[in-house]
Order: C-alpha cells, then sequence, then structure tokens
C-alpha cells in the first residue's frame, strides 16, 4: 500500500458510494487508476465490507446496552460455543473476548429493557456456563463512529 491507496480509503470510509471520478480529484489519479486499485483493496481484504449505516432509533431499537459478560470456566468448547451464540443474536451489535474482569464484552441494540430482558432469559440464565454479567444502559451516544484513522 502507498500513499495513494491511503489517501483513496480516508474517502472510501467517509462515504462508500462516491465515484472513482470524484474520489481521483482528491488523491491525483485517473478515475481508471482509482477503480484498479479499489478492486485491489477489495480482493485483498483491507474493504472488508461496503454497509449502508442506518439509525436504529428510527427502526424500533432506540436502546443500546453494554453488557459485560464472565464466564464460570474458560475452555475452549465453552468459549466457541458462546462466541457462535453471540454471532446468531441479531441484537448483538458488537461482541468482543476481552481480558480484565469481563470476558466478553457486547453491545447489543434492543426495542425496551422488556426486550433486554428476554435476551437475558434467553442467552445468559439459560447458559450455565455463565458465572455473571453486569449490565450498561447507554445514555448518550457521545461518539459512535467505525472511521479508522489512516496515516501514510
Amino acid at each position: 500500500m502507498d500513499t495513494f491507496d491511503y489517501k483513496i480509503l480516508a474517502q472510501v470510509q467517509t462515504d462508500s458510494r462516491m465515484t472513482a471520478e470524484r474520489i481521483s480529484e482528491g488523491v491525483g489519479l485517473s478515475p481508471a487508476a482509482v477503480q484498479k486499485r479499489l478492486k485491489r483493496l477489495r480482493d485483498s481484504g483491507v474493504i472488508r465490507a461496503e454497509v449502508a449505516l442506518l439509525d436504529p432509533r428510527k427502526l424500533g431499537h432506540p436502546m443500546t446496552v453494554i453488557t459485560e459478560v464472565s464466564l464460570e470456566r474458560e475452555n475452549l468448547n465453552v468459549l466457541d460455543a458462546f462466541k457462535r451464540r453471540m454471532r446468531q443474536a441479531e441484537e448483538v451489535q458488537q461482541c468482543y473476548y476481552t481480558t480484565g474482569e469481563a470476558d466478553f464484552i457486547i453491545i447489543l441494540l434492543v426495542r425496551d429493557i422488556q426486550h433486554y430482558e428476554k435476551f437475558t432469559r434467553e442467552y445468559f440464565f439459560g447458559n450455565s456456563e455463565i458465572s455473571k454479567f453486569k449490565t450498561n444502559i447507554v445514555m448518550d451516544q457521545v461518539k459512535v463512529g467505525l472511521k479508522i484513522p489512516i496515516h501514510g
């Protein structure tokens, strides 16, 4: 990757629908060169996906919950099973296997507290491998971002 690639990435992570012509104006390459570089960045996995960011509040999921989960024991079968269940749960937006007090940090979107309570019954209380979980309700989204700092 070179300086041109980093400039292209800085632009497309702000607006993935930006045309090659518009990107080319900002980076100083021809549109064809930009298209070729974008293809290479996609094929190599540097650009993992291009998605639309939706407003969860406007789609009936106004509550964000951050939950710390601690397991009874950490063995590969327990870890893999928990990771698999979190990947399958539509409420789970992000799930991190972490060091520190909790084994996992989970960010969920739910309709209301009753929805979260139903989630905990299904995924936490029903799982004998979970020793405890701690819930934090988000009061205000001070900053939510997906942009990666690009220096190159």
